[in-house]
């Protein structure tokens, strides 16, 4: 039985021109409401969002998951995974892209030892939803730190 597709939106408003406008963003789960972002906050250190962190905390979030679940599939239970994405945007003909995506993750798993988990993480990051979107014309660098997860003190 096939499963139902799942939708989710983001809106965004924007106001004036590029340097002097102010927009804000919203997520239909209201996760986010009305979070401005504007010229200063995406090119500058003025406080606020943009999009290249917003791609990052979703790429993040997205990599744990398939992180935990591909050790879960392979019978390793993690205590935690931590991911760290850095979304680089480069100047290029008098514009921007998005270059770069480098993932820094972090796990604590019981049992695996870190050669395993690198591959683990390999092939999580071929399960990713956002990593297979963004891998079309982007390079996604992978650095895996496994921190043995202790062992539970019987009391």
């Amino acid at each position: 039985m096939a499963q139902a597709k799942i939708r989710r939106n983001g809106r965004a408003v924007w106001k004036k021109d590029l340097k002097n406008g102010r927009g804000d963003i919203t997520t239909g789960s209201g996760a986010l409401s009305q979070n401005e972002y504007s010229f200063g906050t995406r090119f500058g250190d003025e406080p606020g969002t943009n999009p290249e962190e917003l791609i990052a905390a979703a790429h993040a979030a997205c990599f744990s998951m398939a992180l935990a679940n591909t050790l879960n599939s392979q019978g390793y239970n993690p205590e935690e995974v931590d991911t760290k994405a850095t979304c680089t945007l480069t100047p290029k003909d008098g514009g921007f892209e998005i270059t770069n995506m480098k993932l820094e993750v972090t796990g604590r798993v019981k049992g695996v030892d870190q050669k395993a988990f690198e591959a683990i993480v390999r092939e999580a990051d071929k399960g990713c939803p956002v990593s297979n979107l963004l891998r079309n014309g982007l390079d996604i660098e992978l650095n895996a730190v496994l921190i043995q997860a202790q062992p539970i003190m019987q009391q």
